[in-house]
């Protein structure tokens, strides 16, 4: 049984001062195993971040159902850990105090919260860091402390919404390599959103690639390429071919959007 499935899942917004309604994702379908880390890239407002926000239980359906592990998700639940782009991270807690913050609301033991919140903010790389406040960090060390929440609630599945959007090229290709890093511990299952090409490639199992037409999913692309990788990975000719299939994929709904706009 797929950890995740995705069953003809519909969701619809009410346009403001109309009847009419705006579908932000339609009849879409899809599995997700155990353990994958699976990226979904598309045009804007092609749905991506709204089909995440659905597996996380953050938006109301309209149609269709979402299981996990068999079970209809109704809600946000522990087992899924979502992280979004701004780390919203409490400006009066310390890194350690916002990994703790997490773990205090599912109400884990008090004599295990410390020790545990340590152990990922010494994963991410921030051990010593642990006093500093968010205002103290840059923009990277933030969406460490981000994910380092995530990752001590023990979910089993992480949903990350751009995480890296707002980094720098640098620190992105950085970031990319720590998750990896981090993920190859407990290939805990991933669902991962994102613009960049090479991100999607480099970091997953297999691309999910979303059309022009809200919701539409055009293709899904299997990414064969060893694990671990490395740089000797993105200078392949196997990821630049891959790289290459995205692009023509993008360039094409590109190219209808501007024949839509000229006809108007």
């Amino acid at each position: 049984m797929p950890q995740i499935e995705i069953q003809d899942l519909t969701i619809e917004y009410a346009k403001p001062s109309s009847d009419q309604r705006f579908v932000a994702v339609g009849h879409v379908d899809l599995t997700i195993e155990r353990g994958e880390f699976v990226t979904i890239v598309g045009p804007s407002g092609c749905g991506k971040s709204t089909l995440l926000l659905s597996v996380a239980g953050l938006v109301e359906l309209s149609g269709g159902a979402i299981l996990m592990d068999g079970k209809t998700v109704s809600g946000p639940g522990r087992e899924r850990a979502p992280v979004f782009q701004d780390a919203s991270l409490l400006p009066w807690r310390t890194v350690l105090g916002n990994v703790r913050f997490g773990l205090e609301l599912q109400r884990w033991k008090q004599d295990d919260i410390g020790e545990r919140a340590m152990r990922f903010i010494r994963m991410v790389g921030l051990g010593a860091y642990a006093d500093y406040h968010p205002h103290q960090l840059s923009g990277g060390m933030r969406q460490r402390v981000n994910i380092a929440r995530a990752l001590a609630v023990d979910p089993e599945v992480l949903l990350m919404d751009e995480p890296f959007g707002a980094l720098d090229a640098q620190t992105r290709e950085v970031m990319g390599n720590e998750l990896l890093r981090i993920w190859s511990r407990d290939r805990k299952t991933c669902l991962f959103v994102t613009h960049d090409i090479d991100e999607a490639v480099f970091l997953a199992d297999r691309v999910v690639v979303m059309g022009r037409e809200p919701g539409h999913i055009k293709e899904i692309i299997r990414v064969d390429l060893p694990r671990p990788r490395d740089e000797a990975v993105l200078e392949s000719q196997a990821f630049a071919d891959l790289r290459l299939r995205l692009r023509r994929h993008l360039a094409q709904d590109m190219a209808s959007m501007r024949l839509v706009t000229e006809e108007v």
